[in-house]
């Protein structure tokens, strides 16, 4: 694999996707350096969950093409090396019987196969997936009974089991308070710092996240902007009123302060 193979996580080139004759993403030009922590921001309706399923190979593209670590998407089978955590539709209610190490190791299964038994290799990894979540001490809970911001913390590690070199989160902090919000961004951050994993984040908080990003992409139908952090603090209010098609003005949350907690609890754009 050549270096520029190995320096680009993700490369985009001339894609454009229909429903039918509904144009939902048109001439999308987008490259993700590895080891980048690229938010994806746009209005409901704006393609980034059709853009999403593009590049995890769910929908064939009309036109253009779509590499992973240098590989055609359509010829990529290392999926291993790619996570993926949806949105909180992934709640389980009180009842599911499973235990938060139950959960994990089925992250596993891709590698294993469902009916193998785990070595104590396996054993380890979901051990070590489940510490870098911080949800040791709740390892042998049962997952109905966890909050939504430990689900959601449970569902990552589950992701990580199978140690992936991108990691892509769809909305995941929808309705999880302010507080474990911010815990869970200082996560994400770590993980992408310490362990140079390449981090794809779809929201539509850019306020609560910007100080955890490297990159932003602003996307609605067509790529609107794509720069680092310092780029896209520059010209923000610009972008984001471009992409959403009126005024709007960033709040910058700090996450200390208890009158921001509500903005959180609502699956809402919190743009003003």
């Amino acid at each position: 694999m050549n270096h520029h193979a190995r320096s680009t996580a993700v490369e985009i080139k001339n894609l454009s996707f229909s429903y039918g004759k509904r144009n939902v993403l048109h001439d999308i030009h987008l490259k993700i350096a590895a080891g980048s922590f690229l938010a994806l921001v746009g209005p409901n309706g704006s393609g980034k969950s059709t853009l999403i399923k593009c590049i995890l190979g769910l929908l064939p593209p009309v036109t253009g093409t779509i590499t992973l670590f240098g590989q055609p998407v359509e010829k990529f089978h290392d999926w291993n090396a790619v996570g993926f955590v949806s949105q909180k539709a992934n709640s389980f209610n009180t009842g599911f019987p499973a235990t938060v190490f139950e959960v994990v190791s089925m992250g596993l299964y891709g590698k294993i196969g469902l009916f193998r038994f785990l070595t104590r290799r396996h054993k380890e990894k979901i051990k070590e997936a489940i510490q870098q979540v911080g949800m040791e001490e709740y390892m042998h809970q049962n997952i109905g009974e966890l909050s939504g911001g430990q689900q959601q913390r449970v569902f990552i590690a589950r992701a990580l089991v199978s140690d992936p070199k991108l990691l892509i989160l769809d909305e995941p902090t929808v309705g999880v308070d302010a507080k474990s919000v911010s815990n869970f961004y200082s996560m994400l951050k770590k993980l992408n710092r310490e362990h140079g994993m390449t981090l794809l984040l779809v929201t539509h908080d850019i306020g609560a996240v910007s100080e955890y990003i490297t990159d932003v992409a602003c996307l609605n139908k067509c790529l609107h902007f794509h720069g680092d952090t310092e780029e896209f603090e520059n010209k923000k209010d610009e972008m984001m009123s471009a992409i959403y098609g009126h005024n709007v003005h960033v709040i910058k949350h700090n996450h200390d302060h208890e009158h921001h907690e509500h903005e959180h609890d609502h699956d809402r754009s919190r743009f003003r």
